[in-house]
């Protein structure tokens, strides 16, 4: 089977990290967003993606130049221009000669689902679409969407009042369509298919939706990219966070590095990360190359390769880009998230801002 994975968005909630690299290829625990992605469609029998693209498509280009990802292998088409989800599928498709029954998926939604089971719901409802929906606490956050007692979608209800939604099941950016659906999509036209096409295919009968509970997170935001790669460490997300990785008292563990302070899980030491005596770092990634200093601490927090946290540095629920400096006695607050190569001078406090490199 082929999917199509959509990766054309600019990112801007994960900004300025996205200024220079598209949020998929961002690492959750040191692998690209994208190869979870890949890898957990190749696992359910998808043998080739078409990664339909339009903000900085030669990074991917660049990062797989043998054409494969997590053992699957790649197409790539890239957009002439913005054409929104429906009108980037019906490119991608067309572009990519699909003719038979595939998938669509969101590259910076992590999940967990039972592909198989969705293919094999959509194939016994004779569906041209199916939805893979998902339950959430707060539906007021989302589009919800309502469906009669086979399944087939009845109304796309985009972020209820709290309190009113007729449901909790959202749309989680999974998809099983047939080559009919895009005929439904001009060629080249900018079109949304959750405002446009998905209701025009519920009027039609056409649309069906299955609750799925597995693991999902779009992690397309500062808060949500933290919760992926601690959820991989903990364990909420069950799996290997990292190839070869290995665990002790909750830390994960990568190469060879040096540890003479205190880490504590969840937790992940990368490739040749120094801790020195006196630093320590709770639930946190360190990524490879990083060095925490005497007296710094890390916590909730994500550090990208070749950080540098000097003396009595203290960083808490933050996101920093490689190659960052965080000067003596800086404090990096809840919500920052700090571009590539970006040094901030002693003594620094950042609350919640963004710094671009």
């Amino acid at each position: 089977m082929r999917a199509i994975v959509l990766v054309g968005g600019e990112g801007t909630r994960l900004r300025p990290l996205t200024y220079s690299v598209p949020k998929q290829m961002l690492p959750i625990v040191e692998r690209p967003m994208l190869e979870r992605v890949v890898e957990h469609l190749g696992a359910h029998g998808v043998d080739e993606v078409i990664l339909s693209l339009q903000y900085l498509p030669g990074a991917f280009e660049d990062a797989y130049p043998d054409g494969t990802a997590a053992g699957v292998r790649l197409t790539y088409v890239t957009e002439p221009r913005p054409l929104d989800t429906a009108g980037a599928i019906r490119y991608a498709a067309e572009q990519a000669g699909i003719d038979d029954t595939f998938v669509v998926a969101n590259g910076d939604a992590l999940t967990d689902l039972d592909l198989d089971a969705l293919v094999a719901f959509h194939r016994t409802h004779r569906a041209e679409g199916t939805i893979r929906l998902y339950p959430v606490e707060d539906p007021s956050r989302f589009g919800v969407v309502t469906t009669d007692d086979e399944g087939r979608v009845e109304a796309f209800i985009e972020k209820p009042p709290p309190g009113e939604a007729p449901t909790n099941l959202i749309n989680a950016g999974t998809y099983v369509l047939e080559p009919a659906f895009l005929e439904r999509v001009p060629l080249g036209e900018r079109v949304s298919v959750e405002v446009v096409t998905f209701p025009q295919m519920a009027r039609d009968g056409r649309l069906f939706a299955m609750a799925e509970p597995s693991y999902w997170l779009d992690a397309g935001t500062p808060d949500a990219f933290l919760r992926a790669n601690l959820d991989l460490l903990d364990g909420t997300r069950p799996g290997l966070p990292y190839p070869e990785a290995t665990l002790e008292a909750g830390v994960w563990r990568s190469g060879s590095g040096q540890v003479d302070g205190e880490v504590s899980g969840p937790a992940f030491v990368g490739h040749k990360v120094r801790v020195e005596a006196g630093a320590v770092a709770r639930a946190a990634v360190l990524g490879a190359d990083t060095t925490l200093r005497h007296g710094s601490v890390v916590e909730a927090s994500v550090l990208l390769s070749g950080v540098v946290v000097e003396e009595g540095a203290r960083i808490s629920g933050a996101i920093l880009g490689a190659g960052v400096r965080v000067g003596q006695a800086c404090e990096v607050r809840a919500g920052s998230v700090i571009g590539f190569g970006v040094e901030l001078e002693p003594g620094r406090v950042v609350a919640g801002e963004r710094i671009p490199g």
